[in-house]
C-alpha cells in the first residue's frame, strides 16, 4: 500500500508541513502526541495518495483535518470534498474541525475525537488501538484513561 500511504517522493512536503504547522494544529497536536488520546498513536501530516491528513491514527484508520480560512476560498470546498471522498474510499474515517473550534473549545474537540476513537475501538477490537502495548500490558479501562486536556492558558 505504499503507493497510497506516506509516499517517499512526498516526504519533503510532509516535513515542511510539520515544521510550519498553524497554531490550531500545534494546539491539537499537544493533546494527541505521545498516545495521549486513549493510548492511540497519531501521526502528523500523514500522506494518503497525493494528499495529506493533518493527523492520522493508522491502527483505527481515523484522520483528522483542521480547516482554516483557506478552506473557504475559491473552489477549496469542492477540492476538500473530492479529497475526503478519496480518503474515505480507502476506509479512513475523516473528522473535520474548524481552527476556531480548537481555539475556542479544545476540550470539546478532544471529546469528539475520543468518542470517534472509542467507536472505532469497539468496531475493530480493543487490542488493535494499543498495538503491542495491549498484549504486553493487558486490557485497560479506556474510560478511565479518557481525560480531556486542560483549557489553554
Amino acid at each position: 500500500m505504499t503507493q497510497y500511504f506516506n509516499r517517499s517522493d512526498h516526504k519533503p512536503r510532509r516535513q515542511t508541513a510539520r515544521a510550519s504547522m498553524p497554531k490550531a494544529e500545534v494546539m491539537l497536536w499537544s493533546v494527541l502526541k505521545g498516545r495521549k488520546m486513549l493510548g492511540c498513536k497519531f501521526r502528523r501530516q500523514y500522506g494518503v495518495g497525493g494528499y495529506r491528513l493533518d493527523f492520522y491514527c493508522a491502527e483505527l484508520q481515523i484522520g483528522i483535518e483542521l480547516d482554516g480560512e483557506i478552506h473557504y476560498a475559491g473552489d477549496a470546498q469542492e477540492q476538500d470534498r473530492r479529497r475526503q471522498g478519496f480518503i474515505e474510499s480507502l476506509g479512513i474515517r475523516v473528522l473535520r474541525f474548524l481552527n476556531s473550534d480548537v481555539y475556542e473549545n479544545l476540550e470539546g474537540v478532544w471529546e469528539a475525537i475520543a468518542r470517534a476513537v472509542r467507536e472505532q475501538m469497539e468496531r475493530i477490537g480493543p487490542d488493535v488501538s494499543r498495538g503491542r502495548r495491549a498484549k504486553r500490558d493487558g486490557k485497560r479501562d479506556l474510560k478511565s484513561e479518557a481525560t480531556p486536556p486542560a483549557p489553554p492558558s
